[in-house]
């Protein structure tokens, strides 16, 4: 093993509206060469994915630290930066004797350092660090998009193009968005706003989808509607090889209440049938299961309570 083990480090992430701050910390083998490492913004996204295989594949260690939109609010995006860079560094499985940093240097991390200006696109290990960077959260808000399609989070990633920037100013700001910056704190969302403008039962389903994807659904699909069985399913997502049919309810949902009797009734009232016509047309290999979770949207954090079917 190279005594000298250097890892590179950089960020992704750091100028967008919403979505984390995400770095990575890259340890290269020296005996493993890859062909075409450069700046991760200066590949295609094919080419980004076929490198970032790679690496996962060749390199000594690689590690990936993150830091949320509330987190960046709280301490500051500089702040948010070094923190995530610092946990890269962390999920190291080896400890490097050397790190070289895409920018400025880490007073805080005590392992000897230093930034390299322009270092994504001089040095291997950063440029490495890079992509890995940036197909994770790349991939991540991908993920959200399918939560939050408004804000073509597919294609901006998070940063502030004129259709998000539109979106903001008509669906106002979501636990993705960085508060703290100026786009998203001139279009801040409250509960005032959602009841006046009759987006409870949208925002419910928007925060019950985050539920999900923090709890390891991939989301499919929201406010599906199916033409053969008439039927709109709330969300649809993939849990471990088995399809999750979720309805939401809210407390400004009619006639709902967070009891077992309330579920009870919804269930009962539900069509059994549809779903499962929906799950064999396009899910003939899973098994599949109903969800209902009701949520409670207040000015503080909202409250959950899941309830989960016996429809397997």
């Amino acid at each position: 093993m190279d005594k000298e083990l250097i890892a590179g480090v950089d960020e992704v992430g750091r100028g967008c509206l919403a979505g984390p701050v995400i770095s990575a910390s890259v340890i290269l083998d020296k005996n493993k060469k890859i062909e075409g490492l450069k700046d991760s913004k200066l590949l295609s996204p094919k080419k980004r994915l076929f490198l970032y295989k790679e690496i996962k594949d060749k390199a000594i260690s690689f590690g990936v630290g993150s830091c949320s939109a509330g987190f960046i609010d709280k301490v500051n995006i500089r702040e948010a930066t070094f923190s995530s860079m610092s946990k890269a560094i962390d999920n190291l499985s080896i400890t490097p004797k050397k790190i070289l940093v895409d920018g400025e240097g880490l007073d805080k991390v005590t392992i000897p350092n230093e930034g390299v200006i322009g270092g994504d696109n001089l040095i291997d290990c950063i440029k490495a660090a890079s992509i890995i960077a940036k197909v994770t959260r790349d991939k991540l808000m991908i993920d959200y998009s399918s939560i939050f399609p408004e804000y073509d989070f597919q294609n901006n990633k998070g940063y502030g193009t004129q259709k998000h920037l539109a979106a903001l100013k008509e669906y106002k700001s979501t636990p993705l968005h960085r508060n703290s910056f100026k786009p998203v704190k001139e279009n801040k969302s409250s509960l005032k706003w959602i009841i006046e403008n009759n987006k409870t039962n949208w925002l419910a389903k928007k925060l019950v989808g985050l539920y999900l994807n923090d709890n390891e659904h991939k989301i499919l699909a929201m406010d599906y509607f199916d033409l053969k069985t008439n039927i709109v399913i709330d969300i649809i997502s993939l849990l471990n090889k088995k399809v999750v049919f979720t309805e939401v309810f809210s407390n400004h949902s009619k006639n709902v209440k967070p009891n077992k009797s309330c579920f009870k009734d919804i269930l009962l009232s539900s069509n059994k049938k549809n779903f499962e016509e929906v799950k064999n047309e396009f899910f003939p290999k899973f098994d599949y299961q109903i969800d209902r979770i009701y949520i409670k949207i207040t000015n503080g954090p909202p409250e959950i309570s899941r309830m989960e079917s016996n429809y397997i």
